[in-house]
């Protein structure tokens, strides 16, 4: 694997100040490289959610440094002025609901973000029909969100986070409401994707059925983050 993908060092997050100061992160230390796909655990209130939206540009961290694919986008303050973009070409998003737009087809909803990009319609729809075509969902292509069933709208919404060939994921709690062959589906597809994309992909979750296909993952307990071997089981 060559290039950094997503490397954390030393990072931390305050809210407030003087005595009601709240350390939500304390010390968190990652490193996910390109094609890998990385567990990120922890109980509620452990810092997960906080750490998310530091990653995705969301909120500004206290303090620490961040690097992703080679560049330094954050050391004691952001280095990239222009965060909106730094979201919408370098950091893909995931989520639990596949929060597609319901009045646009399956095409649209993946091509949007390149649209957005400044890439001509052709180009954005051409690349989200590619997409789908590795996701296997290429027939639902000119299909209305409504008209999907579960899995297929949560394979749409990997698509459109791959759209833009960002060099890191983040994925949170993806297959929480799926069943255990649709849930081992998904984590089959971001592997797939990671792999064929080059791309450090971080799964937020708490579901028992994924966590012994990752081969590393960090837990997140008070603000600090340790990381483990995992089980890397096949699937």
């Amino acid at each position: 694997m060559t290039g950094t993908g997503i490397r954390i060092e030393g990072l931390r997050k305050r809210y407030g100040s003087g005595d009601t100061a709240v350390d939500a992160l304390k010390k968190v230390d990652m490193q996910v490289f390109p094609g890998e796909v990385v567990g990120l655990i922890g109980p509620s209130g452990s810092g997960k959610s906080t750490l998310l939206k530091c990653l995705g540009a969301v909120i500004e961290p206290t303090a620490g440094r961040m690097i992703l694919d080679d560049e330094v986008i954050f050391d004691d303050g952001w280095k990239v002025k222009d965060l909106r973009a730094l979201r919408r070409d370098s950091i893909g998003f995931i989520f639990q609901a596949p929060y597609l737009i319901s009045f646009l087809d399956v095409t649209d909803n993946i091509a949007l973000l390149p649209m957005l990009a400044g890439k001509p319609n052709a180009e954005a729809r051409g690349q989200a029909l590619d997409l789908l075509k590795a996701l296997d969902v290429e027939h639902r292509a000119k299909a209305m969100p409504s008209q999907l069933s579960g899995g297929e709208q949560q394979r749409v919404a990997i698509a459109r986070g791959l759209v833009n060939h960002p060099p890191v994921i983040l994925a949170d709690e993806p297959t929480a409401p799926l069943d255990s062959e649709r849930a081992l589906a998904v984590i089959r597809i971001l592997n797939e994707m990671a792999r064929t994309y080059e791309t450090a992909i971080i799964v937020v979750t708490h579901d028992e059925k994924i966590i012994p296909t990752f081969k590393r993952i960090y837990h997140i307990r008070d603000g600090v983050t340790y990381e483990e071997a995992g089980q890397g089981q096949e699937f």
